[in-house]
């Protein structure tokens, strides 16, 4: 293979083999190479169908292209390591096997413009790939809602015992995460939904080109509308880096919670063995490290929104080489993001409730006590009345040792002579539970709508 470089006629010397090796993309920009071909397909076409090129050209280009995909595929043909990038060595494998042909296929066109198309096209394969992960992780979260309806647990302010929900509540929190992912994922894709393929390097093109008929070829919606912008924007690219963060952060804060819960201080969940590791020294240790890897590699896809915001904060229009540093940020992203997925779904899935565990822990902590001062002021007592009577109230019992199920109606009337027997029914955690029925409340009838809201939202059985 021809080691010449597209570029060399304006240069009279060679460069440095240091510079070769940090000039070059191949390593990672190979990924690449089912859009980069699918892209040039449709670009021969259309220059065949524009009588740029002849029919002969397209259709000897056209065979040879679906030759290299099918050998990259089937692993017969190597990516060159000391290729400058996916596209050189695309072209160069095109033009060792075809000849005359393949050097007229890059006209009309730029690497410029080239990498874009690429990048677009991978990056709405990829989060097509995500958006059904979310989907699929959605499906386990209501299964987990669904059988915990009536399940009672503490919930918690400021990792302080607060009020009573149910699991089913607390794990649908989650859901909601998850539907605003997947929203962003369908907003992301929307704005990477433009093929910018003839603007050329920045200024498009004199050829006739048709770029309605390319953009339909590969499944675009329209093409760019300014040439000097269509080869220089990254901003899908930050956008889908974003919305890969936000994943990555709903899913480590549902990890934070887990490791939690499987802690012996709260022991409300406990893990398949499936995905739990043991200790080297400690036999009775069972460590939540899918979820600890989950928090753990949030951090990197947080640093590549960084460093993708940085790397286009100072670039000057139109392309710069600086955007050869949004690939491996956006891979790593991508990558980080399925992997995180494709081990929470399964592990969130066969994760077990401990519904005893979480009863008892919302039986303490005075959990109750809002619903104690609502007693008193839908009996007509100001609510900041009802809150300090409640809060002698509990200050007496945390003295005696006691809690509110455990008060006499003699100390209750004590502190306001409108408490009655009732007091007890209204103070019960499967009342305060089922009596928050307001829409978006933990009551089960409250759950099970949004669980069936949800379901209709995204589409889901």
């Amino acid at each position: 293979m021809t080691k010449n470089k597209v570029w060399q006629g304006r240069f009279t010397g060679k460069s440095a083999q240091e510079v070769d090796v940090f000039n070059s993309s191949i390593s990672f920009d190979y990924v690449l190479f089912e859009e980069d071909i699918a892209g040039s397909i449709a670009h021969a076409k259309m220059l065949a169908k524009q009588a740029i090129i002849s029919e002969e050209d397209a259709a000897s280009i056209v065979d040879g292209l679906q030759g290299i995909l099918m050998d990259l595929k089937n692993g017969t043909l190597a990516f060159d390591p000391d290729a400058e990038d996916i596209h050189m060595f695309v072209e160069s494998v095109l033009t060792e096997r075809i000849g005359e042909p393949a050097k007229r296929l890059h006209t009309g066109r730029s690497r410029n413009d080239q990498v874009a198309l690429d990048l677009r096209l991978y990056v709405k394969k990829q989060l097509t790939e995500i958006s059904q992960q979310l989907l699929d992780f959605e499906e386990v979260l209501i299964s987990q809602a669904e059988q915990h309806l009536e399940t009672i647990m503490p919930g918690y302010t400021h990792l302080q015992i607060a009020q009573p929900v149910t699991f089913a509540h607390h794990v649908m929190a989650y859901a909601q995460m998850i539907k605003r992912d997947i929203k962003r994922i369908e907003e992301v894709m929307e704005h990477t939904d433009s093929m910018p393929l003839g603007n050329g390097a920045l200024a498009g093109t004199t050829y006739p080109l048709d770029r309605q008929f390319v953009a339909e070829e590969l499944g675009f919606g329209s093409v760019t509308e300014n040439s000097l912008d269509g080869v220089s924007d990254r901003d899908f690219v930050i956008d889908a880096a974003y919305a890969l963060s936000m994943i990555m952060m709903h899913l480590s804060r549902l990890s934070e919670e887990v490791i939690l819960w499987c802690s012996q201080a709260f022991q409300f969940v406990e893990l398949d063995d499936a995905f739990a590791t043991g200790s080297s020294i400690m036999p009775q240790k069972k460590n939540p490290d899918v979820a600890e890897l989950v928090r753990g590699k949030t951090g990197r896809a947080y640093g590549n929104l960084q460093t993708l915001l940085t790397m286009m904060k100072g670039t000057p229009l139109a392309y710069n080489k600086d955007m050869q540093e949004d690939k491996e940020a956006l891979f790593d992203s991508l990558s980080t993001v399925k992997l995180a997925l494709s081990a929470m779904i399964p592990m969130v899935d066969t994760m077990t409730a401990n519904k005893e565990r979480m009863r008892e822990a919302a039986s303490k902590g005075f959990i109750n006590a809002t619903d104690c001062a609502d007693y008193l002021t839908k009996k007509g007592v100001p609510f900041r009345e009802a809150y300090g009577v409640i809060g002698q109230l509990v200050q007496t019992c945390i003295s005696k040792d006691l809690t509110l199920e455990e008060v006499s109606i003699e100390m209750y009337q004590s502190l306001h002579d409108l408490f009655d027997e009732d007091i007890y029914e209204a103070i019960k955690l499967e009342n305060c539970v089922t009596k928050r029925s307001i829409q978006g409340g933990p009551a089960p009838e409250a759950v099970q709508e949004q669980i069936v809201n949800l379901k209709n939202q995204l589409g889901l059985s």
